[in-house]
């Protein structure tokens, strides 16, 4: 019986995560084993923009190879991830009328709304891909629908979409750079998303809550609520800047201040009020703008399962009291807990390159696969039923 790989690759601004899954069969139900993982230093990025795809190409291939290695396969596909400040998103209304006879809503009807949806951000999307179109709320006859409107009757359907995009070349020149490594890419989905489908319960989803990934120079986010992401965006600072703050302030090294910021170096002459006072500035910084955004879309203070914090620099001490100060939410860091049958998951910065694994076989479950960035004549259905209830 032939062997159901999937292989994820988390392309950061500073490392590439690469993660190789198997899907077994225990209990009578199916899950995913990580056989193999591998990691790099990611060079010829800046900001999530490449700036030399060669470069790319062989941080991809470095941690490609130790991820096969280990798992004593050769991986040809690959789900690929894509993050930076070319990430955004676009709130839009479609209506239609409906067509048949009896006036019975049919899935036709909800791609032809979507497709006036798109329309209405053209002009917005010049130079840009749409990566995922996400249902966020339907109207039958301007009433409101919960779950799928397919199947009700009325005149006139309406759905409001979250579209996430990206810059075109930048996600061309990310997937050319990927299968210069010999392998094939798959498809493509927000980094954000990707790690959603590991950090964030069911439960936390439901009730609302934002995912916010301190990177090492963007922060991103995604807001969920219903269990669908209402919102995502990303900002252009990250931890590197807080290490940058703490060399000048402190007047030292990049590779001191960037062990101080971890925790690595304890006991040292720096006043401890004044580097904390450096730290503060800039987490303070980055939490406010969170907190702006929140604003922006009617959600500051009203997210019941608060904000879940990963990425790099989540791991500096005292972030989740402040979180909880400024954005007056509850605030966890995240933790990955990979269980007996995934030992290999060691911490939330592997959380990207697993979630496309997840994504992956979800594809293979529903036959053709979600396919958006490359494949565009896709249909949107595979997507949405997946945030359904």
């Amino acid at each position: 019986m032939a062997r159901t790989i999937t292989t994820g690759i988390d392309i950061g601004t500073y490392q590439v995560k690469v993660v190789i899954t198997e899907r077994l069969r225990k209990n009578g139900r199916y899950y995913p084993k990580i056989i193999g993982t591998g990691i790099a230093e990611s060079k010829g990025l800046r900001h999530g923009y490449i700036i030399n795809s060669a470069d790319v190409t062989r941080s991809v291939g470095v941690a490609l190879h130790q991820a096969e290695k280990t798992a004593g396969i050769k991986v040809r596909k690959v789900f690929i991830s894509v993050g930076g400040i070319g990430l955004d998103a676009f709130r839009t209304k479609g209506d239609v009328f409906i067509s048949r006879a009896d006036s019975e809503i049919v899935d036709l009807d909800v791609s032809k709304a979507l497709a006036e949806s798109e329309q209405a951000i053209t002009a917005k999307i010049t130079n840009r891909k749409v990566l995922h179109a996400i249902p966020v709320a339907y109207w039958v006859d301007n009433e409101p629908v919960l779950g799928s409107p397919s199947g009700m009757k009325g005149s006139k359907l309406s759905i409001e979409t979250l579209f996430v995009t990206c810059l075109e070349r930048h996600l061309n020149d990310l997937i050319q750079a990927t299968e210069e490594a010999g392998v094939d890419v798959v498809d493509v989905m927000a980094s954000p998303l990707a790690g959603s489908l590991v950090m964030l319960t069911k439960a936390q989803k439901i009730a609302g809550c934002v995912l916010a990934n301190i990177g090492a120079e963007t922060v991103s986010i995604v807001v969920f609520e219903d269990n669908i992401p209402i919102s995502l965006k990303v900002f252009p600072i990250g931890s590197t800047d807080i290490t940058n703050d703490i060399a000048l302030g402190l007047r030292i090294s990049l590779e001191e201040a960037e062990q101080i910021k971890r925790g690595a170096i304890t006991g040292t002459v720096f006043p401890k009020k004044k580097l904390d006072d450096i730290i503060l500035a800039r987490l303070s910084d980055i939490f406010e703008l969170i907190d702006s955004h929140l604003q922006e879309i009617g959600k500051s203070g009203m997210l019941p399962a608060g904000i879940v914090l990963t990425g790099g620099g989540s791991g500096v001490s005292t972030i989740e009291d402040l979180a909880r100060a400024i954005l007056k939410l509850p605030s966890k860091i995240a933790h990955v807990g990979g269980g007996s049958e995934n030992p290999r998951l060691r911490d939330a910065s592997w959380a990207v390159a697993y979630g496309l694994c997840l994504w992956g076989f979800q594809s293979d479950e529903e036959g053709d696969g979600i396919a958006f960035a490359k494949k565009t004549s896709k249909t949107l259905l595979d997507w949405i039923k997946q945030f359904l209830p």
